[in-house]
């Protein structure tokens, strides 16, 4: 079969999906259907916001569906109606059964780790909180439960000690892209042989991904600068790690810190104190050393440097 001829439909949402839609699009394969998010509404007036997937789906004429319930027999007909040989999903939904195995040659995901390590949600983040060296992207068969099917293929990426999450992020979308499409040819001209997870050599123990929440990001001070300085970077820049300030006049403020650096110190002072000559520098104590913060960002205020916002607020005491 020709790569014109496979009809394939598409699922995904964020941006991190728009890079393997994209290499398939412009890599003149047969995107029959593309599936996104329902719009949904941001900002202070809550105009509805097409999802990265829809803008994209809409700029190259594809067809769109956005369904509300994947169980939907309104949509599961629909689906049925694109005739797809073949569906990929990148950062999307779990999948019911009735959807995923629809396809005569199934349905693959692309996954944002080294399965099976880092099943779960929000792979990128908890790599680079953990404090990983590596990480990489991994395409396997869906089936019933999530992040667990037969592996196609892999592709591994060093992560150096000064990438935050969004860094690593762009890395693993770009080369997720590249991956798709070798999956997609991979399956073209017979030649997958997927491995069971079970199969598969794992160092050390399994970790998993769950979602992030506001309160897994606040920053626990009692720990060693490594490990905060890597859970800063982990939801750097989004979706931030936070810790809570004292103005000037003693009111509680969230601070968002977005970039840090790491000191090792032998001190007395309690993990949580600010130390700052309140012009260019401000730095927090850790059981072992400091957390130098290079930018953060106050309620209602834009993300500045350090040295910016101590011009500016002398809030810290």
């Amino acid at each position: 079969m020709k790569k014109e001829d496979l009809r394939i439909v598409y699922m995904g949402t964020p941006d991190f999906a728009v890079e393997a839609l994209r290499c398939l699009v412009e890599g003149g394969y047969n995107v029959v259907g593309v599936i996104t998010m329902p719009d949904k509404p941001a900002g202070r007036g809550h105009k509805l916001q097409y999802s990265p997937v829809k803008q994209y789906a809409l700029e190259h004429n594809l067809t769109l569906l956005q369904p509300e319930k994947l169980k939907d027999e309104g949509f599961v007909q629909q689906l049925r109606d694109l005739n797809a040989d073949l569906q990929i999903v990148v950062a999307f939904r779990m999948l019911p059964e009735v959807v995923w195995n629809m396809p005569r040659f199934g349905t693959f995901n692309l996954h944002a780790s080294l399965l099976p390590q880092y099943r779960g949600a929000a792979p990128i983040n908890w790599a680079v909180i953990n404090g990983d060296t590596e990480t990489g992207i991994t395409t396997f068969f869906l089936q019933h439960e999530i992040d667990t099917g037969n592996v196609i293929q892999q592709e591994r990426v060093l992560i150096a000690d000064t990438d935050n999450v969004g860094i690593v992020h762009d890395k693993l979308m770009t080369l997720g892209g590249k991956l798709v499409v070798e999956t997609v040819d991979a399956i073209l001209n017979g030649s997958v042989k997927s491995i069971p997870q079970e199969e598969m050599a794992v160092v050390g123990e399994l970790r998993p991904a769950p979602k992030i929440f506001k309160e897994t990001c606040r920053i626990d001070w009692n720990q060693p600068t490594k490990k905060v300085y890597d859970f800063i970077r982990g939801l750097s820049p989004y979706p931030a790690a936070w810790c809570e300030v004292v103005n000037a006049n003693e009111e509680k403020l969230i601070a968002k810190i977005y970039e840090a650096e790491k000191q090792f110190e032998n001190h007395q002072l309690t993990p949580g104190t600010l130390v700052t000559d309140g012009k260019k520098f401000l730095k927090i104590a850790t059981t072992d050393g400091f957390i130098n913060v290079l930018s953060l960002q106050l309620p209602g205020k834009k993300r500045l440097k350090i040295d910016e916002l101590l011009r500016g607020y002398q809030f810290f005491v």
